[in-house]
């Protein structure tokens, strides 16, 4: 590790962040997006992301390496890709800008071999028919052929905002069709006894509603609390 002083300014590589147990991000691999966030206050997750794989059926959890970036520079990425741990979530603060790629299919090939998981781009991808043929996840703001340089300045590693998300390192991300969110790593123990929780009551929904046995009280119940004469 370089000490933060010897950085030139713009530029910082902190260590990869190793808080959360690999038993309880295994268990998050079969939690939906949607159950994490009604879980979290339905207030969290990306805003304006569009997936570019193909695989609806994918559910990602993984932990985050972040990177912030100067728009239209993927120095740092790059870095990102190589101190990478099989399953890692590359999260990217590109500045929402879409006019060059961050990430291409050259990157791909090296994160797969890498085995990570998922990129969460707050800025642009390009050669989407690489990214279609699946086997990683790609979530961005937009695409463009334009490509990026590679002249920095960006860090590693550090707390950024990615899509209306605050995302520290080593935070769970949490990724399928639906979208993404960022879990603090402090609270995904916790948030995980609620989600299964909340899964098992819309199991009871959804097999009342396939029976046609939902109760009507349930709605009424809320238009009355609201002045609704039902």
């Amino acid at each position: 590790m370089i000490e933060t002083n010897a950085w030139p300014p713009g530029y910082r590589v902190n260590p990869r962040v190793t808080t959360l147990a690999p038993s309880l991000v295994a268990d998050f691999k079969g939690v939906p997006a949607a159950h994490a966030s009604d879980s979290m206050g339905r207030a969290v997750g990306a805003i304006g992301l569009q997936s570019y794989h193909a695989d609806l059926t994918l559910i990602v959890a993984g932990p985050a390496i972040t990177v912030r970036v100067r728009p239209g520079d993927n120095l740092m990425i790059h870095q990102a890709i190589a101190m990478s741990h099989p399953g890692d979530v590359i999260v990217i603060d590109g500045g929402g800008n879409v006019s060059q790629a961050l990430i291409g299919g050259l990157m791909r090939t090296s994160a797969m071999k890498k085995g990570i998981a998922a990129f969460v781009v707050d800025g642009a991808v390009r050669d989407l028919a690489e990214w279609a043929q699946g086997g990683i996840a790609c979530y961005a703001r937009g695409h463009t052929h334009r490509g990026p340089t590679k002249d920095g300045p960006g860090e590693v590693n550090v707390p950024i905002a990615c899509a209306g998300m605050v995302v520290s390192p080593g935070d769970l991300m949490i990724c399928d069709a639906d979208g993404v969110l960022a879990v603090p790593a402090a609270e995904a123990k916790d948030l995980l006894v609620r989600a299964k929780a909340h899964a098992r009551r819309e199991d009871d929904i959804r097999a009342a509603n396939a029976a046609g046995t939902t109760d009507p009280e349930r709605f009424n119940k809320l238009l009355r609390s609201k002045g609704c004469p039902v």
